[in-house]
């Protein structure tokens, strides 16, 4: 799914977002040089596999959380994790570096990527800030809209202190 098929998406599946357009940003500092209408909600997303490239998993943290993927291992009993290419990101979700985002899941056609999604966003209103598949945009949704929708897809959906 592109943009406009995850905006079509959310609407035919009657979810509840906001849209927010913007510059291309690539990173969490570029991102904090945009007017957000809710930066204390925006994502930020690893996509990481193990060392035998057998599983993927992508970590959604806060935008401000550092991620220790040795901690994250021993807590969630994982294989040593390192970054995934560019193409491994390209292949299984269809996203470019940047663009990184838990709705890329929706283009993870065998369901390989499992999400880990830190608990911090469970909390205050329940709301998350995500790339909708292109990194022009984000969009503010419910955590547990989002949840659903990947679930109802079929990828795990892991909700865990990260």
């Amino acid at each position: 799914m592109n943009k406009q098929q995850i905006y079509d998406y959310l609407k035919q599946e009657n979810i509840w977002h906001e849209i927010t357009e913007h510059e291309a940003v690539y990173n969490m500092a570029e991102l904090s040089d945009i007017e957000i209408p809710y930066p204390e909600y925006d994502a930020k997303n690893l996509f990481v596999r193990d060392d035998k490239k057998r599983n993927y998993y992508l970590i959604t943290v806060k935008g401000d959380k550092r991620v220790d993927l040795k901690e994250f291992r021993k807590n969630n009993n994982t294989r040593a994790l390192s970054f995934a290419s560019a193409d491994d990101l390209m292949d299984i979700m269809g996203l470019i570096p940047g663009a990184v985002t838990p709705l890329g899941l929706l283009n993870d056609s065998e369901c390989k990527v499992t999400l880990f999604l830190d608990n911090d966003f469970m909390n205050d209103v329940g709301l998350i800030g995500v790339h909708p598949n292109d990194n022009t945009a984000t969009v503010w949704l419910k955590v547990k809209d989002l949840i659903k929708l990947l679930q109802q897809h079929g990828n795990a959906v892991n909700v865990v202190q990260i």
